[in-house]
C-alpha cells in the first residue's frame, strides 16, 4: 500500500481501533464499537473481559472483534496464553493478538519463542481466527527483531506487530521496514504504538504496514482529509 494514493476507505479499513485503558468502562466501549462501525474500521481492540459485549453491539458488521492476551507485558506461561486465547475466542474475538514473552527473546531462548508462536497459532488457526504477534520493539535489539520475524516466517501467524502501547516506545519506521523485509509476503505486519497522526501513520503504511492499530483513529482520517483537500 502506498500512502500516496491510498483512499480514505482503504485507510479506515487498516485501522485496528483501540481502547485497551484499565478504566473503559462499558459506555467506552459502546463509543469504541459505534465509532468503528461508522468509520469502516477493520476491528475494535480491546482487552478480554468486554469481548462478549463488543461482539454483541458488531453483530452483523464486517468490523471485527480482537482481544489482546497476556497484556501488556507478555509474562504469563505459555499455557495460560493459550487458555486465555481460547476463552477470548469462545467469548467472540476474531483476532487475537498475544505479547511474546521478551524475557525469552533476550536470553536467546528462540526455542521457547517458537513454540510458544505456534501453540497459539495454531489455538487461533484451527478456530478460524487471525493470529498477531507482539514483539515489544523498545525492549529488542534489530538482530532480537530480526530471529523473532524470521521464527514467524515459518510459523505463520497472520501478522507481526510492533508494541502494545504501554512500553517505553511504541512504532518506529525503521522496526516496521526490518519486519516487513525479514517476513516479506509470508505474514503481514501490524504498527501500533504511537501513532496518532496521519503522517505518522502515512510513514507505517510505507514502510509496510497493513494494520495500524491506534486509539487516534478519528484525527488520523482527519489529517487524511485535510491534506487530500490541499491537494485538490
Amino acid at each position: 500500500m502506498d500512502s500516496r494514493t491510498i483512499t480514505r476507505e482503504q485507510l479506515a479499513g487498516m485501522f485496528d481501533h483501540t481502547n485497551l485503558k484499565a478504566y473503559a468502562t462499558d459506555e467506552d466501549f459502546v463509543k469504541l464499537c459505534a465509532e468503528a462501525k461508522a468509520n469502516g474500521y477493520a476491528m475494535v481492540a480491546i482487552n478480554p473481559s468486554p469481548v462478549k459485549l463488543c461482539r454483541q453491539l458488531l453483530e452483523g458488521t464486517p468490523v471485527h472483534v480482537g482481544a489482546a492476551i497476556s497484556f501488556p507485558l507478555g509474562q504469563t506461561t505459555v499455557e495460560e496464553k493459550v487458555q486465555e486465547t481460547c476463552q477470548a475466542i469462545e467469548d467472540g474475538a476474531q483476532e487475537i493478538d498475544y505479547v511474546i514473552n521478551v524475557g525469552w527473546a533476550k536470553m536467546g531462548r528462540y526455542d521457547l519463542l517458537r513454540d510458544e508462536m505456534i501453540r497459539i497459532t495454531e489455538a487461533c488457526h484451527s478456530r478460524n481466527v487471525l493470529c498477531k504477534v507482539i514483539f515489544e520493539i523498545c525492549y529488542l535489539t534489530d538482530e532480537e527483531i530480526r530471529k523473532i520475524a524470521e521464527i514467524a516466517k515459518e510459523v505463520r501467524p497472520d501478522f507481526i506487530k510492533t508494541s502494545t502501547g504501554f512500553g517505553t516506545s511504541g512504532a518506529t519506521v525503521e522496526a516496521v521496514r526490518l519486519m516487513k523485509e525479514t517476513v516479506g509476503d509470508a505474514v503481514k505486519v501490524k504498527a501500533a504504538g504511537g501513532i496518532r497522526d496521519w503522517a505518522t501513520c502515512a510513514a507505517m503504511i510505507d514502510a509496510g504496514a497493513e494494520r495500524i492499530g491506534t486509539s487516534s483513529s478519528a484525527v488520523i482520517l482527519e489529517g487524511f482529509d485535510r491534506q487530500r483537500a490541499q491537494k485538490e
